[in-house]
């Protein structure tokens, strides 16, 4: 029977938190598939899915599969689902309940559409023990809310604020007629998959409430600074996938081609600043090394990408401005929240 939604949690030795976000998804009823995907994790992740999975068959079915990492675990969901839309939800995090029942009652209002809807954005929260407020992702005066809207549609976006995983719920098809193939044991796949699908995307909603509680701050997560220093490699394989994906200059839609060129200034923004903390000769020749091969590739979107106030000001020249550029980091880092 084909489902509302479908949810797949990617599951890696996640035992010690993996049910409370099993438990928030399931007070979305019967109408929601879950899919625990257990990547070929060492501890009890395997037992813990086949219970739910037991106990909960209408609702909840368990995949296991060799290690392959974040990435493999996606994909294997989007082959998988039954449900007309598809998320994510890792398994560290969880789902706000009053919005989860906003997000239901819309898909399905939506679905009964003539105009099918290719994507859903919510906003999200940053939920850290750290934080003394919470902070999050929305997107306020830049999407039209509650309505079905087109590129055309969308407004300007303030830096720093674009789509994530954790935004988006897009109609399943959409993640299949692009063939979205996330890489293998590989970190940092989040930012493919909130990319390269939008070429495809014509119709849109946004839905302006805070659904997804986004857990950041512990030692082992990706996005730690130390973990990102020592991934740099795959940071950059994923910063080249994206920019491979297609020609941001020949979208067809003006606002969507912006949306993807500033995104991509964000991601090598990133890669740029990665390189810079870890302050190592051989790293900064591999940034040295990415932008030539974007200039050698596309000279325009080069000087796009590096004219950028953040391109710019990750690229300062010598070794005082590289110490510049990291100041200039640490303060965005303190201001916006993140991690």
């Amino acid at each position: 029977m084909t489902k509302l939604l479908t949810i797949a949690i990617p599951c890696y030795n996640s035992q010690d938190y993996m049910e409370n976000c099993i438990q928030s998804l399931m007070l979305g009823g019967e109408e929601v598939e879950i899919l625990i995907i257990n990547d070929g994790s060492t501890d009890r992740t395997a037992e813990i899915a086949n219970r739910y999975a037991s106990d909960f068959p209408e609702m909840i079915r368990a995949i296991h599969q060799e290690n392959g990492g974040h990435g493999a675990a996606v994909n294997a969901g989007i082959r998988a689902a039954s449900g007309e839309f598809f998320k994510v939800v890792d398994s560290d995090d969880w789902v706000d309940a009053y919005a989860y029942n906003r997000v239901l009652k819309n898909l399905r209002h939506l679905t009964s559409r003539s105009v099918p809807i290719d994507m859903m954005i919510t906003n999200f929260i940053y939920e850290n023990a750290a934080f003394v407020n919470k902070k999050g992702m929305n997107y306020r005066g830049m999407l039209p809310e509650n309505r079905l809207f087109t590129w055309e549609d969308v407004r300007y976006f303030y830096k720093g604020n674009y789509m994530l995983m954790h935004s988006l719920i897009y109609r399943t098809q959409i993640l299949r007629d692009c063939n979205l193939t996330l890489p293998e044991h590989t970190f940092y796949v989040d930012n493919i998959y909130a990319y390269i699908p939008l070429a495809y995307v014509k119709h849109m909603f946004y839905l302006n409430v805070d659904f997804y509680r986004y857990f950041i701050g512990r030692p082992d997560q990706s996005v730690n600074e130390a973990n990102m220093i020592a991934r740099i490699d795959q940071q950059l394989l994923i910063n080249q996938i994206m920019l491979d994906a297609y020609d941001p200059w020949k979208l067809p839609s003006k606002k969507l081609r912006q949306y993807c060129l500033n995104f991509l200034e964000i991601i090598t923004t990133v890669s740029s600043v990665v390189c810079l903390l870890s302050g190592t000769q051989e790293d900064l020749d591999k940034k040295a090394e990415f932008w030539l091969s974007i200039k050698e590739k596309d000279e325009r979107l080069y000087r796009r990408l590096r004219s950028g106030l953040m391109g710019t000001a990750m690229n300062l020249p010598g070794a005082t401005g590289r110490r510049a550029s990291v100041a200039l980091y640490h303060i965005a880092k303190r201001r916006i929240g993140f991690n």
